[in-house]
């Protein structure tokens, strides 16, 4: 399985002051009373805070997913996408893990009252997770175990640098889609599909752009006065 190169190690940091003091173990209550622009940084795994990785390229083509995902839930009222800022405490015998994926959705059938506020107590039926630069394969590959023993139905790791999606589901061997093939929602999702090239258009808008004729004129020109 491909993930991104473990380029840095994923830090787990002390508490953010005005949360408590000390190095205790966190709660998610504690998670809730930090700043919002703050906690979205985080994740809270067995009780101590690690940071989330975030790039432009993992945020650009997050979006491009969750359009694709709003525009089939408003059509078909199947259920709700969430976005990153929504976390999970669903995780069996591991009452300190808060886990926040970047896309997730819960089908209408399984959504309650009590989901509106705080962190949700039963497993997505779909996560997302948009790899960035800076994420390491071990903690990815932790991220996917806990989820698939949640129960979480449906798992898509969205690599950016390898452009392609890895497709983990319940019971069955994992799988990779390339940008020649189709996403699809199976039973979690009927009818949705998406080109996996699509998913990753967004990224040309951050390549760097080929210099015109005329620039590169006036580079020349520049170097020689």
């Amino acid at each position: 399985m491909k993930v991104a190169q473990e380029k840095a190690m994923s830090a787990v940091l002390e508490v953010p002051k005005g949360v408590c003091e000390g190095k205790r173990l966190l709660t998610p209550e504690d998670l809730l009373r930090m700043p919002k622009e703050e906690r979205r940084r985080y994740e809270l795994v067995d009780g101590q805070l690690v940071e989330k990785g975030m790039a432009a390229t993992s945020s650009a083509v997050g979006a491009k997913l969750i359009a694709s995902l709003a525009s089939y839930v408003e059509q078909t009222q199947a259920g709700l996408v969430f976005q990153s800022e929504q976390g999970y405490q669903c995780f069996p015998g591991r009452p300190r893990t808060v886990r926040f994926p970047d896309v997730s959705f819960i089908r209408r059938e399984r959504l309650r009252p009590e989901m509106a506020e705080g962190h949700i107590r039963v497993a997505p039926d779909l996560v997302v997770e948009v790899l960035s630069p800076n994420d390491v394969s071990r903690e990815v590959s932790r991220r996917i175990r806990d989820y698939l023993e949640a129960g979480v139905r449906v798992l898509w790791v969205v690599d950016c640098e390898a452009r392609t999606v890895q497709v983990y589901r319940q019971g069955r061997q994992g799988v990779i889609l390339t940008e020649a093939d189709e996403l699809e929602g199976e039973e979690v999702l009927p009818g949705f599909r998406v080109a996996v090239r699509e998913l990753f258009r967004p990224l040309a808008l951050l390549q760097p752009s080929e210099p015109t004729p005329s620039q590169q004129s006036d580079a020349g020109a520049a170097e020689r006065g």
